[in-house]
């Protein structure tokens, strides 16, 4: 009874996590040669500044930014790991997506299992 909506709960997440990492390196490699304007304050990052979020909405469709968005809250937790270091855009997002993939994809796959009796 409540393995169906986990398991599409995991799915949605997952997917919603997958397109917003796809879109963010699309957006990187087309600004690859425009490095340098590309950097504002937590822009690239999983947990953007105010700052960031604004200037974010400003590049963004409205469609893309509910992505985005919804990315944010998801990968909110994880992003302090890899914050605050002199790692690569690709790490800061590339690991938190990678951790909520493991927890929500996984881990909420998981609890579907178990609730069904497979655990």
């Amino acid at each position: 009874m409540l393995e169906r909506p986990l398991r599409y709960l995991a799915i949605v997440l997952s997917l919603i996590i997958a397109t917003g990492f796809v879109l963010f390196a699309f957006d990187d490699f087309s600004r690859a040669s425009k490095e340098e304007q590309g950097k504002i304050a937590g822009y690239e990052s999983a947990d953007p500044t105010p700052a960031g979020e604004r200037e974010r909405e400003k590049r963004h469709s409205k469609a893309r930014e509910y992505i985005d968005d919804a990315n944010d809250i998801l990968l909110k937790p994880f992003a302090g790991i890899v914050s605050d270091t002199n790692r690569s855009r690709w790490a800061e997002r590339g690991i938190p997506a990678l951790l909520g993939l493991l927890v929500y994809g996984f881990g909420i796959g998981y609890l579907a299992r178990f609730a069904r009796g497979h655990g």
